[in-house]
């Protein structure tokens, strides 16, 4: 961590999303609205499914651990940003700053995989329903969250040793919200290709491993789906994919413009807005896509509030 001839970094400053004093406050209910709306939405979204008996099966127990990684993945940023537009002092200690990245890329590359393990789920609950208690049994449905999480953790001790790595003399300004490898890199006193470049081939390995899964999964479920005769279980089956789907297209897009592209066109500016969709957006809306769009969940939110009712 040491170079010659320079003084260590010891703290860096966040510059924010903006430096216009007149969006500060704007910004500032609008992060603190969203941040309330994903901790209501996913707290609840994790309550009504461990609660409800009905609810007990591998697509909600998927969806807990979603909700889970979505609430825990948001906190690494929201809570600070909040924070900093309130206080003039902006620095971040180098340790934290680590910290919140390796928090940032376990719980992000767990959820990319996490939407892969839901959509093979999808993918035997249509295509094999006869042998669907047999081939994701508990056990199985533990294993896969499991090694989304490992995955995510292995990824994430790539990323950061390769950061532990690098130099930092100064400049310690980060154009940025929060602690990314991008606009670290920009910071480091040496040659970063090598960095940059382990970047990319990982983010775009693991991004193409999941969304492989993803592709072959809705491929084949959609030919499940031609050839059901009745156009209302036609429907009524595409439809329990939807939210998925939407879920997908939402992370994928905005997470893979971030990442899967050279430096030598990226933009911070740019990466500013489509980080705030995977960090702050993307974790509030999953818990509404999935319940608006979902019947069992609407039906088990009226049944506890039934349950309530009677209880009083």
């Amino acid at each position: 961590m040491v170079v010659s001839n320079h003084t260590t970094v010891t703290y860096f400053i966040l510059l924010g999303l903006t430096n216009r004093p007149e969006l500060q406050s704007l910004l500032f209910v609008t992060i603190l609205l969203i941040y309330t709306i994903t901790l209501v939405g996913n707290l609840g979204m994790i309550a009504l499914i461990t609660i409800d008996s009905q609810l007990q099966t591998p697509m909600y127990f998927f969806l807990v651990n979603l909700s889970l990684v979505d609430l825990c993945y948001s906190s690494v940023f929201a809570p600070r940003m909040l924070v900093n537009f309130l206080v003039e002092n902006k620095t971040l200690s180098y340790s934290a700053c680590v910290a919140q990245h390796f928090s940032f890329v376990v719980f992000v590359t767990a959820e990319g995989f996490l939407l892969a393990v839901m959509a093979y789920d999808r993918y035997i609950a249509i295509c094999s329903p006869l042998l669907y208690t047999t081939l994701m049994p508990r056990k199985v449905c533990i294993w896969l969250v499991a090694g989304s999480y490992l995955g995510g953790l292995l990824n994430s001790l790539t990323h950061t040793c390769g950061l532990l790595g690098l130099p930092f003399c100064g400049p310690n300004v980060i154009n940025h919200y929060f602690c990314d490898v991008p606009p670290l890199l920009q910071l480091a006193c040496l040659d970063t290709r090598r960095n940059q470049t382990l970047l990319l081939v990982f983010s775009a390995v693991l991004a193409l491993l999941t969304l492989l899964v993803i592709v072959v999964s809705y491929v084949r479920i959609l030919s499940a789906i031609l050839r059901i005769r009745s156009d209302n279980s036609r429907k009524k089956t595409f439809h329990t994919c939807a939210s998925h789907l939407t879920a997908v297209t939402i992370f994928y897009g905005s997470i893979s413009f971030s990442y899967i592209q050279p430096s030598s066109s990226y933009s911070m500016e740019q990466e500013k807005v489509s980080a705030v969709f995977y960090t702050l957006v993307i974790p509030m809306l999953n818990p509404l896509i999935y319940s608006l769009r979902n019947k069992e969940v609407r039906n088990s939110f009226r049944r506890t509030l039934r349950a309530k009712q009677l209880f009083h």
